[in-house]
């Protein structure tokens, strides 16, 4: 759930003015998401999932003849696949409640908004007009060179490590025929307004005081992102393939598959970048987020399952296989816990 808490604060750093910033922790970050300049063909061996795919099965959280039924939605995912579960439309249909996956909203309010535009020119540069080979490692900046000619070409090089590793990362999975968009949990939610469920939203607002000093804080002070970069590195060089049959298990709902291909998660080394930063590190809001989300779906979830006969969830499959996530902490409250075969 650490994911959310990057999204924010960069909505926080570049959001246009508005009451509050909302956002979806599965999307791609606003203030991360540039422009993707690689030239490159795709490569011609890619694995694409293409027809109707069902996903995994559901989890079922249950005590007292009521149940929570819990989809878990994945990324990265196969460009072409066409996502369809009758399994999850049919227990959509019977259910009373739909929990959507918990979120974090930032409010930095229309005033401080409009006062802060002008200074977002530039806001994703290095300070100082540095480029990424003075502030990375030798070592670090030999390695990015043949990704950047592979997926990059036209970078400039201008700016931050953490931003240019989203770029990377994005333009590899775009050639790898994997796309990070949330379209299953478009479809799910569709289906859920077709079918008239209560909506409950676990949403938490992580407030900045002075979006002004905020955002010239970030511009002015050097961020520890060469670790993000080496991660990024690391994963495009080994992962790729394995993203790929992670994404093909997903869609053919081999859970087991999933367990199987480990791999080291780059976003937490960024998502660490940002939650050590000047802007975030001294902020209560953003530095408990994560746990009161956390508490705030699970108290959520057993009202629905005190109130509701069916209830239907949606959460990523790294909270659903997490020994300290938040179907976890139902089971450790006495609920019976059944994961799908």
């Amino acid at each position: 759930m650490k994911c959310a808490i990057l999204p924010a604060l960069c909505l926080a750093l570049t959001a246009a003015p508005s009451q509050a910033q909302s956002l979806d922790p599965a999307a791609t970050p606003p203030a991360l998401s540039a422009t993707i300049t690689s030239d490159a063909e795709p490569v011609p061996e890619q694995i694409v999932v293409v027809g109707h795919k069902p996903g995994p099965g559901m989890w079922k959280v249950s005590r007292d003849g009521h149940a929570l039924w819990i989809f878990g939605t994945y990324s990265p995912l196969p460009l072409k696949m066409d996502w369809r579960s009758h399994e999850v439309e049919a227990v959509i249909k019977r259910s009373q409640e739909y929990l959507a996956p918990p979120n974090g909203k930032v409010d930095i309010g229309y005033l401080q908004g409009l006062m802060a535009l002008p200074l977002l020119i530039g806001i994703n540069d290095n300070p100082d007009g540095a480029t990424l080979r003075d502030v990375l490692p030798a070592e670090v900046y030999a390695r990015w060179l043949p990704l950047k000619e592979r997926y990059l070409p036209k970078n400039k090089e201008r700016e931050r490590p953490i931003f240019v590793a989203n770029q990377l990362f994005s333009a590899a999975l775009k050639q790898a025929g994997l796309t990070s968009a949330t379209s299953v949990r478009k479809q799910v939610e569709k289906i859920v307004d077709d079918n008239k469920l209560k909506v409950t939203r676990t949403e938490l607002k992580l407030p900045v005081e002075n979006a002004r000093r905020v955002i010239k804080d970030f511009k002015k002070s050097p961020l520890d992102d060469a670790a993000c970069f080496a991660a990024t590195l690391s994963r495009l060089e080994t992962d790729i393939e394995g993203m790929r049959l992670r994404a093909n298990a997903w869609s053919k709902g081999d859970i087991e598959a999933i367990r199987k291909l480990d791999f080291v998660d780059q976003q937490e080394s960024c998502v660490n970048v940002i939650m050590n930063s000047a802007a975030v590190r001294d902020n209560p809001a953003f530095q408990t987020a994560e746990p009161r989300l956390r508490a705030m779906w699970v108290a959520n979830a057993e009202a629905a399952l005190a109130n509701n006969v069916s209830t239907f969830a949606v959460l990523s499959m790294k909270d659903l296989l997490s020994p300290k996530g938040m179907v976890a902490a139902l089971a450790a409250k006495g609920y019976k816990v059944e994961q799908p075969e």
